[in-house]
C-alpha cells in the first residue's frame, strides 16, 4: 500500500501569507467602529488555498475561526490537527497559534479576531486553543451579512444587528460545554491536585464509567481527550505558578506531576508556544523576541467576486 504524501508544515515564525489564490473578505475596527463595543478586530471570510498561512506566535487577542467547507491544518495541543467544515476553533490570548492551507485542497472559514481587552472576559478562558464541532454556516453567514452591510450601506443601527450575531456565535461557542456534573466534579479534582499520577482508568472510576465512554464524552464536550485535558489543567497550573511565584522550574515540574522538568519545560513549549522561563519573563500583554528571520507579511483585501 503506497504510504500518504507528507503534508509540509510552515515553521512557526510570526507570519501572515495569503497567496495569489486565496481570498479574503475583510470588515475591520478602523472602518467599522461598530466593532468596539465587542473589542473586535476585525472580522472576515477566506476561501484559502496554499501559500495560505497563518501564525502568531503571542497571539494579543482571542481567535476565533469556524469552517464551513473544505479543510485545512491547525495546531492544536502540541499537533498539527484536521480543521473541516462544521468545525470551530478558539484561541486565547497569548497562546502560540497557526493554521494553513493544505496542497490540493481549498479551505473556507469566516473568523473574529478580538483584541486584546477581549481576553478579560468569557473569551480567556483557556491557555491553548480548542477545537470542537460547531455551526459554522450560521456563523460564516453572519460574518458575510455585515461585510455587505459595511459596504453597502453602514449605518451604526443596521450594523449593531450583524455584529451582535457574530458575537454572540463566538460566545455561544467560548462559554463552557453542556459537561455533566460526574465531569465537572472530576476536572475540579484534577486541578486541585495536577502533580498527582492520573491515568484514564483512574479517571473513569471516578467520573464512573468506562474508559471508553470517558473518551468519548471528553471529545465531545471538551475537545480533546481525557489525558490531554489533565495536560491542559497541568500547563494551566504551571502557567499560573510561573506568572505568580518564584518557584524554580524544577519545584513547578513536580507540583503538575512531571519528574522531569526537560520533559515539563517541551511539554510546556509545544501547548504554550513558550518555554517556561520566557512565559515568566516576558512583560504582561507584549511579545518577546520571535525566532527565525522578520516575517514576511503578504496581505491583501479583495471584494466579493
Amino acid at each position: 500500500m503506497a504510504r500518504a504524501a507528507r503534508i509540509p508544515v510552515p515553521a512557526l515564525v510570526e507570519t501572515h501569507q495569503v497567496g495569489e489564490d486565496s481570498r479574503e473578505w475583510i470588515v475591520r475596527a478602523s472602518e467599522c467602529p461598530a466593532l468596539g463595543p465587542h473589542h473586535l478586530a476585525h472580522v472576515g471570510i477566506v476561501d484559502a488555498a496554499v501559500p495560505y498561512t497563518m501564525v502568531r506566535t503571542d497571539l494579543t487577542g482571542s481567535h476565533f475561526l469556524a469552517c464551513f467547507a473544505g479543510e485545512g491544518r491547525i495546531l492544536l495541543d502540541g499537533r498539527w490537527q484536521k480543521c473541516g467544515a462544521g468545525q470551530a476553533c478558539l484561541a486565547p490570548p497569548h497562546a502560540l497559534h497557526a493554521f494553513h492551507a493544505v496542497p490540493g485542497k481549498r479551505w473556507s472559514f469566516a473568523w473574529a479576531r478580538y483584541d486584546s481587552e477581549a481576553g478579560k472576559g468569557p473569551l480567556g478562558t483557556s491557555i491553548a486553543p480548542v477545537l470542537a464541532r460547531f455551526n459554522s454556516e450560521a456563523f460564516a453567514a453572519a460574518v458575510r451579512g455585515l461585510y455587505h452591510e459595511q459596504q453597502s450601506d453602514p449605518r451604526p443601527a443596521a450594523l449593531h444587528h450583524w455584529i451582535e450575531l457574530v458575537h454572540g456565535y463566538v460566545v455561544r461557542f467560548a462559554q463552557p460545554w453542556h459537561v455533566e456534573d460526574r465531569l465537572t466534579q472530576l476536572w475540579e479534582a484534577v486541578a486541585k491536585k495536577p502533580g498527582e499520577p492520573w491515568h484514564l482508568g483512574e479517571l473513569a472510576r471516578r467520573a464512573h464509567c468506562s474508559g471508553e465512554h470517558l473518551r468519548r464524552l471528553c471529545r465531545s464536550q471538551l475537545g480533546r481527550s481525557p489525558m490531554q485535558h489533565v495536560t491542559y489543567l497541568r500547563i494551566r497550573h504551571a502557567a499560573g505558578l510561573l506568572t505568580e511565584t518564584s518557584l524554580k522550574l524544577e519545584a513547578i515540574a513536580d507540583e503538575v506531576g512531571y519528574a522531569n522538568p526537560f520533559v515539563f519545560s517541551n511539554t510546556f513549549k509545544k501547548w504554550t508556544g513558550w518555554r517556561p522561563s520566557e512565559y515568566r519573563s516576558r512583560p504582561q500583554g507584549t511579545s518577546i523576541g520571535k525566532p527565525g528571520s522578520p516575517a514576511t507579511r503578504e496581505r491583501r483585501r479583495i471584494g466579493p467576486g
